[in-house]
């Protein structure tokens, strides 16, 4: 096989969690045109349902499927409604998820408690339901883990959501050794990019003390990472597993500065 083609996604199938807009939609877009068909999965309808367009311009089939990630009935349907309509199921990205930046003394315990669920848990269960079906239906399948460089980095304010995107990180880990050799398990660790969310607070005074931060002098876009999901869940990453590959510009702390609780 020539190298590219060890790139090709031809004939696969993938659920994309988070698909309705930013990286999810990024990832669903980059999988249609390596040639997967995608399941978009997200909770708001509209917004899927434009992922999917996206896919299906590509020349592959799509299916938009609302799903909150965090009610398990929701989670069940999207799997075996996937296998349903497709008849095989190969990849699994879990990138719905998210928690934002708040001071520790204003995190309460249900604060912490979601972030840890709403990260890790939904992953944890996700991947529990899809991996049995890969093996079943297709013979092997690839996870990927949307993390972050906050679970690699501490930083003040990222108290619950740091320490949920490192237990992600672990999970990851773990997983790959209870899936081997049929089910690799990967995760991406994601610096700031280019996102709705991001733009938010993303002030000329913001960004650019943040670029000050990230050796490569740029924030992430979409596609940086899109670009990684591919090779990950790609014949060509088939000896790669239990792996946090960082997609964060050379970080090595985490460029969004937040007051501590004492200053």
């Amino acid at each position: 096989m020539k190298i590219l083609e060890r790139f090709s996604l031809a004939g696969r199938v993938a659920i994309v969690t988070g698909a309705g807009r930013g990286i999810g939609a990024g990832i669903a877009r980059a999988f249609a045109e390596a040639g997967a068909d995608v399941i978009c999965a997200a909770r708001t309808q509209s917004e899927i349902e434009r992922s999917a367009a996206e896919v299906r311009a590509r020349g592959r089939r799509a299916l938009a499927l609302r799903c909150d990630v965090m009610q398990a009935a929701e989670r069940e349907n999207l799997v075996r409604a996937a296998v349903e309509e497709f008849g095989r199921l190969d990849i699994l990205v879990n990138n719905a998820g998210g928690s934002p930046p708040k001071p520790a003394l204003q995190t309460s315990d249900a604060d912490f408690d979601t972030a840890l669920r709403f990260n890790a848990g939904t992953a944890f269960a996700m991947t529990r339901l899809a991996a049995p079906r890969m093996v079943e239906s297709a013979g092997r399948g690839a996870v990927i883990n949307i993390s972050s460089a906050a679970g690699r980095f501490p930083g003040a304010g990222f108290a619950a959501y740091g320490t949920a995107k490192a237990a992600m990180d672990f999970m990851t880990r773990e997983l790959a050794q209870d899936f081997a050799p049929l089910v690799r398990v990967n995760a991406i660790a994601v610096g700031a990019t280019r996102t709705q969310g991001l733009e938010t607070v993303l002030t000329p005074e913001v960004e650019a003390a943040m670029l000050r931060l990230t050796p490569l002098g740029r924030l992430g876009e979409v596609e940086d990472v899109a670009a990684c999901a591919t090779y990950l869940a790609s014949p060509a990453a088939s000896y790669v597993t239990g792996e946090i590959v960082g997609v964060a510009g050379g970080q090595v702390m985490l460029n969004m500065q937040l007051p501590r609780a004492f200053e």
